[in-house]
């Protein structure tokens, strides 16, 4: 049986998979629809629905396509009760290495991201070398 850990992971699975190929069917698989995706780096909020978050990414080149090294990492899960988490990841497409903070609730069985809030910084491009 898995614990709530493994299903996390599992479901950050799905997440870094979704990006990488920029494939939103898998990511709607663990987003719930009234998820929040929000960044503040560039000195001004970017506040989107997953509504208009979804089309953003359909619109754009999986990394998977430039053959780009995948830089997914799960730095930290913390539980804040038995229906809600929060985990910290990295990744990173085309030259922005992200830092995500994913809250998680658990709905209907099944751990969803409920809010996206992240940071990113320049790198260099990895496909350009």
């Amino acid at each position: 049986m898995q614990t709530a850990f493994d299903e996390i992971v599992a479901a950050l699975e799905i997440y870094f998979d979704g990006l990488y190929h920029s494939d939103t069917r898998r990511l709607a698989q663990v987003f719930h629809p009234q998820a929040i995706y929000a960044c503040a780096t560039e000195g001004k909020l970017l506040h989107l629905t997953v509504d208009q978050y979804f089309p953003v990414v359909d619109k754009r080149p999986a990394p998977a396509s430039r053959n780009e090294p995948r830089a997914d990492r799960i730095l930290s899960i913390e539980f804040a009760g038995p229906v809600t988490a929060l985990a910290r990841v990295n990744c990173a497409i085309g030259p922005k290495a992200f830092t995500d903070l994913l809250t998680f609730v658990k709905l209907d069985g099944r751990w969803q991201i409920i809010a996206k809030v992240f940071h990113f910084d320049l790198r260099p491009d990895p496909v350009a070398g």
